[in-house]
């Protein structure tokens, strides 16, 4: 008999980089017994990641839902992983010490057993204290390598990296995938090296099937020395996902592994509840291109979990680039043109950027500012013209050191806007914040939570716990399924909607007003034009005047609201949303002229 392979079950994952939404507490429950009964996973992926934040979104605790979940599987003596980003956390911008120490504690008494913590940078200053405060918690600390294939991210660069996550205590490695274009044979030879340099660690490979190599990528690194390998189940497997474990099991048993051997009435149970929860809401905010692989993205290496955000952005902007394009006497362009002329975008700032691995949130960025250079050079301006706050954080630093050189352009460019470098620990600019809220929550009266767990949800997701407690959230996201089930021919009952948005003829206004200069979404969000926040807006009509500068509309994120300001003075002459519809980010909301 062979050596031994055992899998682990990305089920919070496999929602993750399929749609927007988890299951329910109650749908989870439902199918634990299944996984369990299957027989095949040592392991399976829980909670972290988005999962806690994705609970809070449709008005729900995620500690029940965490408490609950675990619970069987720790039972059935099967250990249960999160994901957690460093120093972002369970969310996509940094947090303050105390809350990560807290997070961890929270998760280990809710029945979390291993923190897969990832930096979407390799810099493992932004790792020391997520190994630290998981291993005082009494929880498995596994440090991940984020995998890429650039001329920085050599096998010596990985084991390095790992070199210093040995330093902090990490007790295993995870190779985290995330796009699924590490070579095979390059994956092979890195964990040959980490199991050389450290051969009591246990290596877990963690890959999606987008571009098409991690069936090859884990027979490589099985035969190489990795302990455990990432899977899925249908019907979320593939496409953007993971390998299904029936094809794993079979190539390993094949390969001369020993595999545990899968229950397939219990495949078949799980198999089934799981599209009960497709077909009950969750299959509103799935896109059906999630389902399909694509060879396209080797070149480029954009993770699989994000193409769907990134084909809404694609869509929402299209029209907006045709416009620029028809104005600069330049010819349209499809959305497949698109879609090719984003990847080869990517592609050629990716080295100029300094080869940030691309894993949330440092895809979006490299995404967002390439989106922005088809945009601008439509409009016939230079590359880099309109960079985001966000983008900029990560080029001058603030979330840790990129892997490589940034291009003399991008430097010039910070020189040039007056910005500054950081080369301190991203850590040390977030003071605690754990005192302040407890203060919060005594003046309002709520209560901490069992082990503190309230008290960790609202430092965390400062604005998605007001508004779970306010009941906001549940009341947003029924009406966001109810809008779905209208759309796909369900009856609901029709809302009244605030602003009235006539239809969007893209030549009309072209013809119309030529020198006319989008409103655009900031962030993704729902888009708020009347609110009753500090200093109340009016929600605008065609016709109103606006200087620039002023706020226009607003847009409700997971963080907070965003304001939404005029580039330029004039008025408005088309208003593309509705009152509280769900937008992208550089979406256009409206015309100005």
């Amino acid at each position: 008999m062979g050596r031994e392979i055992k899998f682990s079950l990305m089920y919070r994952d496999m929602w993750q980089s399929s749609g927007k939404y988890q299951p329910r507490v109650d749908q989870l429950v439902q199918v634990a017994p299944a996984i369990v009964d299957m027989g095949c996973f040592a392991r399976v992926e829980t909670n972290g990641g988005a999962f806690e934040q994705v609970n809070l979104l449709y008005g729900e605790n995620p500690n029940k839902s965490v408490r609950e979940w675990t619970a069987p599987f720790n039972k059935a003596g099967i250990q249960t992983h999160m994901l957690e980003r460093g120093l972002n956390a369970l969310r996509m911008f940094p947090v303050p010490a105390d809350v990560r120490q807290l997070m961890f504690k929270v998760k280990n008494a809710q029945g979390t057993n291993i923190s897969r913590s990832f930096d979407g940078l390799n810099d493992h200053r932004n790792l020391e204290l997520s190994v630290k405060y998981a291993k005082e918690a009494g929880m498995i600390s596994q440090g991940a390598l984020c995998i890429t294939s650039s001329p920085v991210h050599t096998v010596d660069y990985y084991v390095n990296y790992a070199d210093k996550l040995v330093e902090y205590g990490v007790d295993e490695f995870c190779l985290k995938d995330m796009a699924g274009i590490g070579r095979p044979a390059f994956l092979g030879k890195l964990v040959k090296a980490l199991k050389d340099r450290h051969p009591n660690i246990t290596i877990q490979y963690h890959g999606h099937t987008g571009p098409g190599f991690s069936v090859a990528s884990m027979l490589e690194v099985a035969r190489a020395g990795a302990d455990y390998l990432d899977t899925a189940i249908e019907p979320l497997a593939w496409g953007m996902v993971h390998p299904d474990v029936i094809t794993i099991q079979a190539m390993l048993k094949d390969a001369g592994f020993s595999v545990p051997d899968i229950n397939m009435s219990a495949y078949m149970e799980a198999r089934y509840l799981t599209q009960t929860f497709i077909d009950d809401f969750l299959g509103y905010t799935i896109d059906p291109s999630n389902k399909i692989m694509n060879s396209l993205l080797i070149g480029p290496g954009l993770p699989g979990g994000m193409m769907g955000s990134m084909m809404a952005d694609l869509r929402t902007m299209h029209p907006a680039i045709n416009m620029a394009l028809r104005n600069n006497g330049k010819a349209e362009v499809t959305l497949n043109d698109l879609v090719i002329q984003l990847f080869d975008e990517v592609t050629y700032i990716w080295p100029m950027l300094g080869y940030p691995p691309l894993v949330t949130p440092f895809s979006q960025y490299t995404k967002n500012i390439a989106l922005m250079n088809i945009f601008s050079m439509a409009q016939g301006q230079s590359r880099f013209s309109n960079i985001d706050k966000d983008s900029w954080g990560m080029i001058l630093g603030k979330s840790g050191k990129l892997p490589g050189k940034l291009a003399d352009e991008i430097v010039d460019l910070a020189k040039e806007k007056g910005l500054e470098f950081y080369t301190g620990n991203p850590q040390d600019e977030y003071p605690n914040v754990l005192d302040q809220y407890r203060k919060e929550m005594d003046e309002l009266g709520w209560e901490y939570g069992e082990d503190d767990e309230e008290l960790l949800n609202f430092a965390m997701f400062d604005r998605q716990y007001r508004d779970y407690r306010s009941g906001a959230a549940k009341e947003r996201f029924n009406k966001e399924v109810e809008a779905a089930r209208e759309k796909a021919g369900a009856p609901i009952v029709v809302t009244r909607q605030v602003v009235e948005v006539p239809a969007f003829d893209a030549e009309e206004i072209a013809r119309k007003y030529p020198d006319a200069k989008p409103l655009q979404a900031t962030v993704r969000g729902q888009v708020i034009w009347q609110v009753d926040v500090e200093d109340v807006s009016t929600a605008p009509v065609i016709g109103t005047e606006v200087k620039e500068g002023d706020v226009v509309c607003f847009i409700q994120t997971y963080y907070g609201i965003e304001e939404v300001k005029a580039l330029k003075s004039g008025k408005i002459v088309q208003i593309e949303t509705k009152q509280g519809a769900q937008v992208q980010k550089n979406q256009v909301l409206a015309y100005i002229d």
